[in-house]
C-alpha cells in the first residue's frame, strides 16, 4: 500500500534551515508529482511546494525561500527550507494523489521560535 513517512523537522530559531525528507512506498514513484502541505494551528491546510517530472510550484509565502527537490532513485522528495519566519510554524505533510485519491503522511511539525 501507499505509504508517506515525513521526517526532518524540529525547533528552529527565526532566520535559520530546516531540510524535510518524505520517503515514498506503494507505488512507481517517478511517474507522480510529489506535495508539501502544511497546517498551522486553526488555519487550513495549503499547499507549500510541488514538483513535477519538470517543473516546480511554490506558494507565494515561501517563494525564494523553500526548496523542493526530488529523487527518483531513493523515492524521496524533499523541502529544503531557509530564512524560516515564525509563520512557518506548522505540521508539514507529504501528499501524492493516485488515481484520484488523496495520500497523507502523518506530518512533522516545525516550530520556529526564539
Amino acid at each position: 500500500q501507499v505509504q508517506l513517512v515525513e521526517s526532518g523537522g524540529g525547533l528552529v530559531q527565526p532566520g535559520g534551515s530546516l531540510r524535510l525528507s518524505c520517503a515514498a512506498s506503494g507505488f512507481i514513484f517517478g511517474l507522480y508529482a510529489m506535495g508539501w502541505y502544511r497546517q498551522a494551528p486553526g488555519k487550513q491546510r495549503e499547499l507549500v511546494a510541488s514538483i513535477t517530472s519538470g517543473s516546480t510550484r511554490y506558494a507565494d509565502s515561501v517563494k525564494g525561500r523553500f526548496t523542493i527537490s526530488r529523487d527518483n532513485a531513493k523515492n524521496t522528495v524533499y523541502l529544503q527550507m531557509n530564512s524560516l519566519k515564525p509563520e512557518d510554524t506548522a505540521v508539514y505533510y507529504c501528499n501524492t494523489r493516485l488515481r484520484g485519491d488523496d495520500y497523507w503522511g502523518k506530518g512533522t511539525l516545525v516550530t520556529v521560535s526564539s
